[in-house]
Formats: structure tokens, C-alpha cells, sequence
């Protein structure tokens, strides 16, 4: 299989906290709502990402602790500046990394983490890595 695309759809209570969070906090278009499945549209890569509630009573939702969604921008302290003057405390803070990257972390709703990062040369421990 050759998938054109590939997103992830995650399943919550209520899909408005989630869509406010990343419309205003990082900008992303609205593409589909109908209320309990929202598409979102992140960046002009063509990225999107999906939430949803699902139909039914039976349906099992665990919250998101556990599950980090990544973004990778072009100038990592721009956006950092920019969430801190929103007020959206650190999950983890601005630093460069080992592993090839400057990031940060901010926490959403319902225990979702956002990793904000710009890639850097790795340091040679973790160079090996790559392929």
C-alpha cells in the first residue's frame, strides 16, 4: 500500500475543547465539523488531524495522557515567545537537544502533549541513529 496521506483520529468526550485549543493556539483551519468528528488543517505541508466522539454509549474514552503530537516549525523560539505571551504554561522547557532537535512542550486538553520543535545537527552519540 501507498497511502497519499496518513492522520491520526483521536477519540474524546467532546471535540470543542480541542478544536478552540488548536485554532487559537496554533492556528489551524477548520476543514469538516459536524459537531462530534472535527478536521483540522495544520500548516500548508498538507498535515491534518481528526477528533472525534464516538457514537454510541458504549464507547470506551481513556483521555490522551500518554499521547504527544509533534510540530515541527520553522523557528522554534518565534513560537515558543509566542505561546508563552498566550499564557500556556510549559510542559517542558525550551532546550536544545541531543537527539537533533530545539523544542518545547505545552499541554492541551484532556492530557494532550504538543512537542513544538526545529531540527538541529544531533550531537555524534546520537548521529547513528539516523538513517
Amino acid at each position: 500500500m501507498r497511502a497519499h496521506t496518513a492522520s491520526p483520529c483521536l477519540a474524546v468526550a467532546d471535540v470543542a475543547p480541542f478544536r478552540d485549543f488548536l485554532v487559537e493556539q496554533f492556528g489551524a483551519r477548520v476543514i469538516f465539523d459536524c459537531g462530534w468528528y472535527v478536521n483540522l488543517s495544520l500548516g500548508e505541508a498538507g498535515a491534518t488531524l481528526q477528533f472525534m466522539t464516538p457514537p454510541g454509549a458504549g464507547a470506551r474514552l481513556d483521555g490522551l495522557a500518554g499521547i504527544t503530537l509533534n510540530f515541527e516549525v520553522d523557528d522554534v523560539d518565534a513560537e515558543h515567545a509566542r505561546l508563552r505571551a498566550r499564557g500556556l504554561p510549559e510542559a517542558m522547557a525550551l532546550d536544545d537537544h541531543p537527539w537533533g532537535d530545539r523544542g518545547f512542550a505545552v499541554a492541551g486538553p484532556g492530557g494532550l502533549l504538543l512537542y513544538v520543535y526545529s531540527p538541529r545537527p544531533p550531537s555524534p552519540e546520537f548521529a547513528e541513529f539516523f538513517r
